[in-house]
């Protein structure tokens, strides 16, 4: 029996534009629900094996909700589609601020990366063909991991420790690129800054406490802001933000503000391997990460995806 091929245009032709978000009482029932992959109430993940001979690729989806709310159950991708691919998928809670601040939301999900893989074999995961997916926060999140150095701690004691979290793309909507207040006001005006995330983020009640300790919370502010992580060697990115706006008057326009990478005081663009910027400020758009360019996803050099926009790197 020929291994099933994944066509990374059909991919994403189906799930990103046409596939609907499946609600609660819509989705299917995962395979495995409510696993833990650390000791916390809030860290488990649900996973959906999908069929296919060899290991299958996987799709992560970190929920939204400004590392304040949501849940893994309330919303996601509708996995049928993915499935239907031989995409296995997983749904990641992680715990919340203010009660636990940063660094906690996004390295709870940077760890279920790797408990996934810890869990390759059991669950016929292909380790090497992980990405991830999400809005708001989640995007947040999965641009984080997808830009940032590997966490992986290969003298651990904790065999989960030791699997990388570095995956292979990510696909997400409305992500903050930075949440480091003074960034983000300088790009996008102070309204921004009356988002709950940037101040319950570092534990702090109100944005005028989170900039009077300014001082105390910089340094995580600037860790998690996945701008500050942008590398060529980061994996492919594609991102998408919704309804033009003025940031600066309509306060609920800066919720999901693509946080701009374009420099242009400085004259510089922040780009990843493709050599495109991570964000294209405003509009309803995408990223196009290749511009028409061919962008390898195998290891193998002869193994390219001629497609117009950025893929996930699932494929194979």
């Amino acid at each position: 029996m020929t291994p099933m091929k994944i066509s990374l245009p059909a991919l994403f032709s189906a799930a990103f534009f046409f596939a609907p978000w499946a609600l609660a009482d819509e989705r299917l029932a995962p395979t495995h629900a409510d696993v833990p992959y650390d000791e916390h109430e809030r860290t488990k993940i649900d996973f959906w094996k999908a069929e296919g001979e060899g290991p299958r690729p996987l799709l992560v989806y970190i929920h939204g909700g400004g590392w304040t709310g949501g849940d893994k159950s309330k919303s996601g991708p509708a996995y049928e589609v993915f499935l239907e691919k031989g995409i296995s998928c997983a749904a990641v809670n992680y715990r919340l601020a203010p009660d636990d601040p940063l660094p906690a939301p996004v390295h709870d999900a940077a760890r279920a990366i790797q408990f996934l893989r810890y869990k390759a074999d059991e669950w016929n995961i292909r380790a090497d063909r992980i990405v991830l997916t999400g809005g708001s926060a989640g995007a947040c999140t999965s641009m984080w991991i997808l830009c940032h150095d590997d966490l992986a701690d290969p003298d651990s004691t904790d065999p989960v420790a030791r699997e990388s979290t570095r995956v292979q793309g990510a696909f997400v909507s409305g992500g903050q690129t930075s949440i480091d207040p003074p960034q983000i006001e300088k790009w996008l005006g102070p309204m921004v800054l009356q988002h709950r995330m940037v101040n319950l983020a570092v534990g702090e009640r109100t944005i005028e406490d989170a900039i009077a300790n300014y001082d105390e919370h910089e340094k995580i502010y600037k860790e998690f802001s996945a701008y500050n992580h942008v590398s060529e060697d980061d994996p492919p990115l594609l991102m998408t933000y919704g309804s033009r706006y003025d940031p600066t008057v309509e306060k609920r326009g800066t919720r999901h503000s693509p946080s701009r990478l374009r420099r242009e005081d400085e004259g510089e663009v922040r780009q990843n391997r493709a050599g495109v910027p991570l964000a294209d400020p405003g509009g309803i758009r995408i990223t196009k990460i290749c511009q028409r360019q061919r962008v390898r996803f195998r290891h193998s050099p002869r193994r390219e995806s001629a497609v117009g926009y950025d893929s996930t790197g699932l494929g194979g």
